[in-house]
């Protein structure tokens, strides 16, 4: 089912006054048109383009089919992808046109299926909001194919992290049985390497802020004054992978999953507003449409893991966002089902005018996140007992 909203009409992009428009993360709208999408090889002994085919190679076959992978190359795709990462920033400046995605959770037959409804790169540029790994049976599929795109395609393919990129949760919920069973700890050690360096948020085209989970509350009782950077640094960082909003609280809320916040509406649009934006799209729950909006269609959230864990009968969902903004969402069930009769939904948000400069400068001192966090992953985490 493909259902349709309109973000904005029209965008005032002022590309003359943006100056050193090159320092953009993406480029992903100016890669496709100069006839193709970067390639980049690992060096050594990964070949990324035989593994893509490898992985790809089980799309038809039976469910839970093992793609057979050498750990020399498992650990050549986190280290490389590693560094990419590093050399990218932490908030992602990312162009239109582009797909968005919520969890996968280890359900590798169902990340096929949202390449095969919206293209496998390069056809599409895609943006993940996290949750690779734990609960399925395939996280090591999952997270290899992603990372190996990443590595291709690094200017055109982008993951954000999610509350479960992270060793104290993915050592409970499955990865970390995997990786054990199939190679060993040592590698899974390698892939918190590499989590530990996912960027945390991501704006499109000036309208979408994308995260995990959500907004943060230590911005709005913290000035920074009682506490250390490093500190500062760790609630935002656990903030935005773990909060959730909800339609029963005003301001902020106790979570029930033991760690973060809860958010209201109220929240979500005094965050809009003062960074002049249309949407806060985000993952991190299950929904029953694949999709979910929150605060009058202010937030939406994703999630791509149809039938979760075999325990829901919920939707996996995907969000296409073109180049005029118009946002559509492709919406799929667990097999055999392939989607429900198609309808339209339109939503038209105040039109917003701002030089996207002072905009940047704005959230980047709301997000405040040092290189130094990300690699030494030195954030508070939920403690065992949570519910994730």
């Amino acid at each position: 089912m493909t259902r349709v909203f309109l973000l904005s009409k029209a965008r005032n992009r002022l590309s003359e006054g943006q100056g050193d428009s090159g320092t953009r993360a993406s480029g992903a709208s100016r890669a496709r048109s100069e006839g193709g999408c970067q390639s980049v090889m690992a060096e050594g002994e990964l070949d990324v383009d035989s593994l893509i085919s490898r992985l790809l190679e089980v799309r038809g076959c039976r469910p839970g089919k093992i793609v057979q992978m050498t750990e020399a190359e498992v650990r050549g795709l986190c280290i490389k992808s590693r560094e990419i990462f590093l050399s990218q920033p932490i908030l992602l400046e990312l162009e239109a046109p582009l797909k968005i995605c919520g969890d996968i959770h280890g359900q590798y037959t169902d990340l096929l299926r949202l390449f095969e409804y919206g293209g496998f790169p390069p056809e599409a540029n895609y943006l993940f909001l996290g949750d690779y790994v734990d609960r399925g049976k395939q996280s090591l599929e999952t997270i290899c194919l992603l990372l190996a795109y990443k590595i291709k395609y690094p200017e055109n393919f982008f993951l954000l992290r999610g509350n479960h990129e992270c060793a104290s949760i993915n050592r409970i919920y499955g990865f970390y049985d995997e990786c054990k069973r199939r190679f060993n700890i040592k590698l899974w050690k390698t892939f918190t390497d590499c989590f530990n360096c996912l960027p945390i948020a991501a704006i499109v085209d000036e309208k979408i802020f994308c995260c995990h989970g959500g907004r943060s509350f230590s911005r709005s009782t913290v000035n920074g004054a009682d506490q250390t950077h490093h500190e500062t640094d760790g609630r935002l960082l656990c903030d935005l992978l773990w909060s959730d909003p909800d339609k029963d609280v005003q301001g902020w809320g106790e979570n029930d999953r033991g760690v973060s916040f809860t958010f209201g509406a109220d929240v979500v649009s005094k965050f809009l507003n003062r960074h002049d934006l249309d949407l806060i799209c985000r993952a991190h729950q299950v929904v029953e449409d694949g999709y979910e909006f929150f605060a009058k269609r202010q937030l939406v959230t994703l999630f791509s893991a149809p039938n979760y864990c075999g325990e829901f009968d919920n939707a996996g969902g995907m969000m296409s966002v073109d180049e005029t903004l118009m946002c559509s969402f492709q919406v799929s069930h667990d097999l055999p089902s392939y989607g429900r009769s198609n309808g339209t939904e339109r939503v038209s948000p105040q039109i917003k005018e701002i030089m996207f400069r002072s905009k940047k400068m704005m959230l980047e001192d709301s997000l405040n996140i040092s290189n130094h966090s990300r690699v030494s992953n030195s954030f508070p985490l939920a403690p065992p007992t949570v519910r994730s």
